[in-house]
């Protein structure tokens, strides 16, 4: 794996002021996930941890991602509205919050404006501190036009711990304490982790196949993490398209899901990745092979590249 040659130079010294009590909610799930060891872990309690990580981690990537942070295919407006309430069951926040932010990264990406950048910032504050930072705006609804204009939207986002409290509470009523504890809180604290690595890990561990004005890397194993995520290079450099993994050979399980799901109707136009990237990728590899392309200079443009 590769790591950036120019982070130094792009490193600003910046003041952060966390809400602990804030975090407290956060910090407490973490500890009631420790409760699986009074009450066991029972084998229908271990599905659902499983069958829950996925699903919520599809309902991210899928739904939070590519869909309402990058529009790259297009879906009816009930549809719409299941990937949001599925989406918000990780208890990452409401969708248009979640959208608001990540478009604000890819403007601003490894850039000092960066909400979550480990390259300004380091690992624990781009991987979870960000959030909790005080500094850090509420849903910027200016820069979700497209998506504020839906009122369920909105009251979703606005009563964004309605479904995983309900979630939850439909859990513990057919499972018990033990799916309570290890279906829905492990599997809760997994999925928050493994969808963090993406900030703090992909623009530091990997390959570069693409000059991009920030320093993020294609990670296959992140990608098995999120089912498709970890190709950041691939997706810092065309942000439209559908599917992460551009060949054939870079998995993405959560474009494999969009693609059987438009063969059922319920979404469509999902966005391609253009031939002269592809091409453009293949030049980079023979170019530089195993190392990776270079790190792009620091221009200190605002949103300067693709992406």
């Amino acid at each position: 794996m590769t790591t950036g040659n120019n982070a130094a130079q792009r490193t600003v010294k910046r003041d952060h002021r966390i809400d602990w009590v804030g975090a407290a909610p956060f910090i407490a799930i973490h500890l009631l996930a420790f409760g699986a060891i009074w009450t066991g872990i029972t084998p229908a309690a271990a599905v659902c941890c499983v069958a829950l990580y996925l699903v919520r981690m599809f309902a991210v990537t899928g739904g939070y991602h590519r869909y309402f942070s990058h529009r790259t295919y297009k879906t009816s407006r009930v549809f719409q509205l299941v990937l949001a309430f599925v989406a918000q069951t990780s208890a990452q926040r409401g969708a248009l919050w979640w959208a608001a932010h990540h478009r604000h990264h890819h403007l601003y990406s490894d850039q000092p404006q960066d909400v979550h950048s480990p390259v300004q910032d380091g690992f624990w504050y781009s991987h979870v501190l960000w959030l909790f930072d005080t500094d850090v705006p509420a849903t910027d609804y200016r820069s979700i036009p497209d998506l504020a204009r839906y009122p369920e939207l909105r009251f979703l986002n606005k009563y964004y711990l309605l479904p995983p409290i309900l979630l939850g509470a439909l859990v513990f009523l057919t499972l018990g304490a033990s799916g309570l504890f290890f279906g829905f809180f492990v599997s809760t604290v997994l999925l928050w982790h493994g969808t963090f690595t993406i900030n703090s890990l992909t623009h530091v561990y990997g390959k570069r196949r693409y000059v991009t004005s920030d320093d993020s890397r294609n990670n296959w194993l992140l990608a098995i993490v999120t089912l498709g995520e970890g190709w950041h290079n691939n997706h810092h450099r065309f942000s439209s398209s559908a599917r992460q993994g551009f060949y054939w050979y870079e998995y993405d399980i959560t474009y494999y899901i969009l693609k059987a799901l438009s063969w059922l109707g319920l979404v469509w136009q999902l966005r391609p990745v253009p031939a002269g990237i592809l091409e453009e990728g293949r030049r980079s590899e023979r170019l530089h092979g195993a190392a990776g392309a270079p790190i792009a200079p620091y221009r200190g443009a605002v949103g300067a590249g693709p992406g």
